[in-house]
């Protein structure tokens, strides 16, 4: 299907270059989003292809890239696509999630506009609304170095893109209707690599050469152990930070989070699998794909080499290996490691303690209480517009709350420029996920039990890793560190996106009264306008 730029996406492109430095090139993308048929595990089922592709478009990018993505939706109901990890300076307007942007109605256009700025490293996006990740429109994302800025690392043979995650192969509108009736979901049915599960996705490489890959974990809800038989890997970045380059036989990546290793092709000439396996589960599900040498000469053989399954303890400590590489530098010339985030003051610590609860005999999960139910606006544009009613600031404590669970739009304001510590509190049996849209934080600590202000004699205030997306273990914490220095109506959300789904989500305001486009850049002009906001113009 053609498409045409229409003017209000040119007019748009030609207004953001006097808020850009226009020597930063532009990459423009056409994406068509419909339904078609796939067959990931082997059952023939309806998924969200972008162009015609499952799993979607792979986007690259350089620091300080401008891409124009427009997204038409032939979808028969609204649609939206979310960019995790891409921290949208000054920008939440184009976050991509319901707490921010109108989604877009079917037979109709939205034009992302994106800026890479001051990024490096290794995303994907991902549809956001309603239960669309179950079926797909998932894809990747890198951002690469400019010239003038040095890598760690030689400049691999290739880099691969590595999708993996959790799958279902039931209708994604019937898992929808099973969480909205307010039970809860089975456990997925297997795991896919690059959309396949099986076998059915080769990597090809040649022999004595070195090959990054960028895997992330793009699934609903199981962490994944990845290994390559036969071959170890380097890590050398997290999510946009380049880490100290330790090698692991196998890396434990949670869901929604990203991670690039470089592997080297230093084997007999055969054909070796690529691993992934669940972790913590009573059933462990696993997928494989194929690492091809070109001159192999024997077809992937012998027993599938296994991982570690349930031992807690291990992945701990594997994630406290995981560090900031302070000699590298950025997607700006200084070096990362002279942002000393330790010597800080920290202004304000807010725990976050999540919990599952039953609620008007329905399913629900909360933070902190509060089980989040989205408004009938959006809430950066209540915001913007200064409609009453849509959300109160402070809906959601900053504590942990001993009464039970209630339904409410959760918003809970922040100080712009403000530096402040959050506390994730797991007092349940289950590994979760957290995100937080707009930014990166510094993992500073991680333990099991309760957190308590004498656990912050065991922070990491060095070379802690920088990301956007944090685990937290059974009956655990994990603490953060994070500079609130991007305006916006910001989402803060479980990765199990069961959970996302039926609450366990907030949004984060960071205000600045001075209004200034220096500080936020206006509302676009091609935004849709929904909900109490309609009928309103955005400039």
């Amino acid at each position: 299907m053609g498409f045409t730029w229409h003017f209000g996406a040119v007019v748009l492109v030609l207004a953001l270059v006097t808020l850009v430095n226009c020597e930063d090139p532009y990459r423009f993308f056409e994406w068509n989003v419909t339904y078609g048929d796939i067959y990931p595990l082997g059952v023939k089922q309806r998924g969200i292809l972008i162009n015609g592709q499952f799993p979607g478009p792979e986007i690259y990018s350089v620091t300080n890239d401008n891409l124009i993505i427009n997204v038409y939706n032939s979808l028969p109901e609204p649609f939206l696509i979310t960019w995790n990890g891409v921290q949208q300076r000054r920008n939440s307007y184009q976050d991509g999630v319901y707490g921010t942007t109108c989604p877009i109605p079917p037979g109709k256009n939205f034009t992302y506009t994106l800026q890479m700025k001051d990024q490096i490293g290794s995303f994907f996006y991902f549809p956001s609304l309603a239960f669309h990740k179950a079926a797909g429109g998932f894809g990747a994302i890198k951002i690469l170095s400019r010239p003038r800025i040095p890598v760690p690392f030689p400049e691999p043979a290739n880099d691969y893109s590595v999708l993996i995650g959790d799958w279902y192969n039931i209708d994604h509108k019937r898992l929808q209707a099973v969480l909205d009736y307010g039970h809860r979901l089975p456990s997925p049915h297997g795991l896919l690599i690059n959309g396949r599960g099986g076998n059915d996705t080769w990597f090809t490489v040649e022999q004595g050469k070195t090959y990054r890959l960028r895997i992330s974990n793009v699934g609903m809800q199981n962490s994944l152990n990845f290994r390559i038989q036969g071959h170890r890997m380097k890590l050398v970045e997290v999510e946009g930070t380049h880490t100290v380059q330790t090698t692991y036989d196998s890396l434990d990546i949670h869901v929604g989070q990203s991670y690039s290793v470089l592997i080297t092709a230093d084997q007999a000439p055969q054909d070796y699998y690529i691993v992934t396996s669940t972790r913590f589960t009573s059933q462990v599900l696993t997928s494989t794909a194929v690492l091809h040498y070109s001159n192999s000469g024997r077809q992937v053989s012998g027993p599938i080499p296994g991982g570690p399954t349930t031992q807690t303890g291990w992945s701990l400590s594997q994630a406290r290996s995981i560090r900031t590489n302070l000699t590298a530098s950025g997607p700006r010339p200084n070096p990362q490691g002279s942002y000393h985030y330790g010597l800080v003051n920290v202004s304000r610590t807010i725990r976050l303690s999540s919990s599952a609860r039953q609620v008007n005999g329905k399913q629900r999960y909360g933070v902190n209480g509060v089980s989040f139910i989205p408004a009938d606006t959006p809430l950066k544009l209540a915001d913007h517009f200064k409609i009453d009613g849509v959300f109160k600031v402070g809906s959601i404590p900053d504590n942990p709350s001993s009464k039970n669970l209630h339904l409410d739009t959760a918003v809970m304001g922040a100080d712009f420029r403000a530096f402040v510590e959050i506390v994730f509190e797991n007092n349940e049996n289950i590994l979760q996920s957290w995100h937080l849209d707009g930014y990166y934080f510094w993992v500073v600590g991680m333990d099991g039990g309760q957190w308590t202000p004498a656990s912050r004699k065991q922070y990491n205030l060095i070379d802690a890793v920088s990301r956007h997306t944090t685990q937290v273990y059974p009956k655990s914490w994990t603490a953060v560190y994070v500079a609130l220095d991007n305006v916006g109506m910001w989402n803060v959300r479980s990765q199990f996106w069961t959970r996302q789904y039926l609450g366990q989500q907030f949004y984060l305001r960071v205000y600045s009264p001075v209004e200034s486009i220096r500080d936020e850049y206006p509302i676009p002009r091609n935004a849709f306008l929904c909900g109490r906001a309609a009928g309103r113009t955005s400039r």
